[in-house]
């Protein structure tokens, strides 16, 4: 069958990098040194009894997968992926066989899987601390057991990601889709379990001031979220693009704050203070009380603890490299910077259940609208151009590109 391919060694790696300067981000994905392409691999087995095969219907296009591409992830993550890998993560599909040893689920089911690899997927006893705890995409054991190294579906050679005609998933990994939700809806089902996991770990209190940078896919399932869950907060965004900014108001954004007058909004809008320093960035006193920054640059992050007020939460919710930070605020305000991955276990409606459950829940219930931020479906053939649209999201009007798979 035919699969979308990342591999990279150091020759190519070089290289790439080097013609990006003359050619630009092509090279990544056109030419004699990129980094994706369509391969010829088999179809996956059951890797034990307890996996199951999928036909795969849908899978998503993540930023994470633009920057594996793009060779922009951090070195410090090289240990926990192994290559040649099938990318993609997000993916909706029906089964089409199980293992002996999988009950609750058949033939003919439409699931959407947790892409973790963790101990269960690994076969390893005893649990991790973090499995144990319910966090198991955070799994301290990416780099041992039965399989490969992988944090995910996607950066793993043991087991297909969703950009191929199928896949083998464990048992511990399915979420049966609800009769009647859209399979461009159930695509989002783990783009909105990361934004509802930041959400239920930095949780608004009633009546605060929510500030979110960035209106891209899980920036906007971020607004949906705090709406749902705390839906008497004041929302208020920094997104550039128009397109991205108007949906992120039909999602239930207050105020599309300029980046240019980013601090003018916040005194008008807080109440801080804003004072002016010597040298470099403006320092409000006071602010807003919780921050949700989904790109995780340096200046931004920089940015986010300015305007984050004292004694409250930055969720750095982009998978950013290096940064430099000026940790001023962190200490003058007493501030808290929380790290933000995947998704796990909470508290909900009086039981523990899986973000995966919550999120298929309120998509099913319609409290969070994921089905629109499907923009574009491409072939899987058509790879290429799916990454050059995603390379420019802002001219192509583009939030969630997902492959169709006949």
């Amino acid at each position: 069958m035919k699969a979308l391919q990342f591999n990279v060694n150091v020759p190519r790696f070089v290289a790439a990098k080097t013609l990006r300067a003359l050619f630009g981000n092509s090279v990544f994905y056109k030419g004699p040194v990129k980094t994706i392409h369509l391969a010829d691999v088999p179809e996956p087995g059951l890797i034990t009894p307890d996996w199951v095969k999928i036909r795969t219907l849908y899978c998503g296009f993540c930023g994470s997968d633009l920057n594996l591409i793009l060779l922009h992830d951090s070195p410090s993550a090289s240990p926990f992926t192994s290559f040649p890998c099938i990318i993609g993560h997000e993916m909706v599909g029906e089964i089409v066989e199980t293992g002996a040893r999988v009950s609750g689920f058949s033939p003919g089911d439409i699931v959407t899987v947790n892409p973790g690899l963790t101990c269960a997927v690994r076969e390893i006893s005893p649990l991790c601390g973090p499995c144990a705890a319910g966090r198991s995409s955070n799994c301290e054991n990416f780099a041992e057991g039965s399989l490969p190294p992988g944090m995910f579906l996607g950066i793993t050679r043991g087991m297909n990601g969703g950009f191929a005609p199928y896949v083998s998933a464990h048992k511990s990994q399915l979420y049966k889709v609800p009769k009647g939700l859209s399979l461009e809806a159930a695509v989002m089902t783990e783009p909105l379990a990361v934004a509802l996991q930041a959400v239920f770990d930095n949780m608004p209190q009633s009546g605060e001031k929510i500030f979110v940078i960035g209106g891209g896919v899980i920036g906007n399932l971020i607004i949906q979220c705090i709406r749902t869950l705390a839906p008497d907060c004041g929302i208020f965004l920094m997104e550039p693009s128009d397109f991205a900014a108007d949906l992120a108001k039909t999602a239930g954004a207050d105020e599309i704050v300029p980046a240019k007058d980013v601090f003018g909004r916040t005194k008008a809008i807080t109440g801080a203070r804003i004072y002016k320093p010597m040298l470099g960035m403006r320092m409000p006193m006071g602010g807003f009380h919780r921050i949700y920054d989904t790109v995780a640059g340096s200046a931004t992050l920089n940015l986010s603890m300015r305007l984050l007020a004292a004694m409250g939460t930055l969720s750095v919710v982009g998978i950013g490299g290096d940064v430099n930070l000026d940790l001023t605020a962190l200490w003058l305000k007493l501030q808290t910077i929380k790290g933000v991955y995947a998704y796990g276990m909470v508290e909900w409606e009086g039981r523990k259940q899986h973000v995966f459950e919550i999120a298929l829940d309120l998509m099913k219930n319609k409290k969070i609208q994921a089905e629109p931020l499907v923009t574009h479906k491409f072939a899987l053939e058509d790879y290429e151009q799916m990454i050059a649209v995603n390379l420019n999201k802002r001219e192509h009007r583009a939030m969630k590109t997902v492959v169709a798979f006949s």
